[in-house]
């Protein structure tokens, strides 16, 4: 039977964002490969019955690092329904945005700045390979904290609240879903004016929709 720990609270860490983003990643960090796989095999399970991914025909996700939730199993079934993956790449001559480049078997790949395994810059830069970000139908993104109220916390470094600030604006949009481990939940979180928001996000253990 699978136990997950207690949320946090951010009054613990004195309201410092910094030190509570330090520990849910150290959370993470301290699973177990087995419990890593099993987190990952529950998150595909919830993610395959939600409707906005059972729609989705361009579907955005991320490799995992860091600990992060892994989404990768995912891929075969998004496949099997005609459905084309997407990984996000550092953009180059932009700071701190996306791209969000198609994703198969011969993709050649490269170790971005952050040792992160990303589709290969000049790969990309083809516009045949990569999409808009308001192109798809669907983006998966991961978290390093959530609550009960869909609010997230990112890494810091702001590529997906810079490079999806236009889903603010009225016009075609992805869905946006936030993936993470159970252990990354905490009782309340901040909205900051940055943030952009989620319409669900899905961990091992619930989905949670604002």
């Amino acid at each position: 039977m699978t136990t997950f720990a207690a949320p946090l609270f951010l009054d613990a860490f004195d309201g410092s964002r910094q030190a509570l983003r330090r520990e849910l990643r150290r959370r993470r960090r301290a699973l177990t490969p087995q419990q890593r796989q099993e987190a990952s095999e529950r998150l595909c399970r919830q993610l395959r019955r939600l409707p906005d991914v059972q729609r989705a025909r361009r579907v955005a996700l991320y490799l995992p690092n860091d600990g992060e939730i892994d989404p990768t199993p995912l891929i075969d079934w998004l496949r099997r329904r005609s459905a084309r993956v997407h990984l996000p790449v550092l953009r180059p001559l932009s700071r701190n945005r996306l791209w969000f480049v198609h994703y198969h078997a011969d993709t050649p790949m490269a170790t971005n700045r952050f040792g992160i395994p990303e589709p290969e810059t000049r790969h990309g830069a083809h516009r045949a390979r990569r999409l808009p970000a308001w192109a798809l139908d669907l983006i998966l993104l991961p978290l390093v904290g959530f609550d009960e109220q869909g609010q997230r916390m990112g890494m810091g470094g702001g590529f997906y609240d810079r490079s999806l600030a236009f889903t603010r604006r009225p016009g075609p949009r992805p869905r946006l879903i936030g993936l993470a481990h159970e252990c990354q939940r905490v009782e309340a979180l901040p909205v900051e004016p940055w943030d952009v928001p989620l319409d669900a996000i899905v961990s091992d253990a619930r989905v949670v929709r604002p």
